[in-house]
């Protein structure tokens, strides 16, 4: 049994266990698979950490930075309570329409605003409009992560969470001579989390079904 094996074998062990069976979260995979959409969604074990972590910050207004097919779109609206609300924002407007019929048919719509458009230009009409959010969830392309870190603080409510994936690399985080432009966003994001006073953050090591990689989790005072 290799590695990966085991860390899939284990994901898959601590799914059943831990997880409750959803079919609404199933189907939107199946949905995405259909309509040709990368299979780059957070896992169902960290789909699930994003549930606890906005359940117990006590989420009301929730900020996704990259909804693809809108599958943690609908773990963090299962989380929200009733006068709660997701702004998510996605580029590709194919995938915001997989998205919208996944958030629809597991009964969140009216919980959950998908708003098409690159992010940074979508990012200062929140601003505009005096939005503040409790939980940021940044999971977009990684070389303008800096930049969504930089509108999440601007959009941030005092003691908001922000949620940065995929900031391993398969630990190229680490290689400062890389040259991905992936790498060195997030590297960059890093720097900029370091030298915020208002930024009190670790980070987390994940192995499993996706392989190996890792979250950011951080607060804003």
């Amino acid at each position: 049994m290799t590695e990966l094996n085991v860390w899939q074998y284990v994901d898959d062990y601590f799914m059943t266990k831990l997880l409750p069976e959803n079919e609404h979260l199933n189907t939107a995979l199946q949905a995405n698979k259909a309509a040709g959409i990368p299979e780059i969604d957070v896992s169902p074990t960290q789909g699930r950490l994003l549930y606890l972590l906005a359940k117990m910050k006590s989420a009301v207004n929730i900020l996704e930075i990259g909804t693809l097919g809108g599958y943690s779109s609908i773990c963090l609206a299962q989380a929200l309570p009733q006068a709660g609300k997701v702004v998510t924002l996605e580029i590709n407007e194919e995938y915001a329409k997989v998205a919208k019929q996944n958030i629809e048919n597991a009964g969140y719509g009216p919980k959950v605003e998908v708003i098409v458009g690159n992010a940074l230009d979508t990012l200062p009409n929140l601003k505009n409009a005096g939005l503040l959010f409790d939980f940021i969830f940044i999971d977009a392309d990684k070389p303008n992560n800096p930049a969504y870190l930089k509108w999440a603080l601007k959009l941030a409510n005092s003691g908001a969470l922000i949620i940065a994936d995929n900031v391993v690399r398969n630990g190229e985080v680490i290689n400062e001579n890389s040259e991905d432009e992936r790498v060195r966003g997030v590297q960059e994001f890093m720097d900029l989390v370091k030298a915020n006073p208002r930024i009190e953050a670790t980070a987390i090591q994940t192995v499993g079904v996706k392989g190996y990689d890792g979250v950011v989790i951080a607060v804003v005072n």
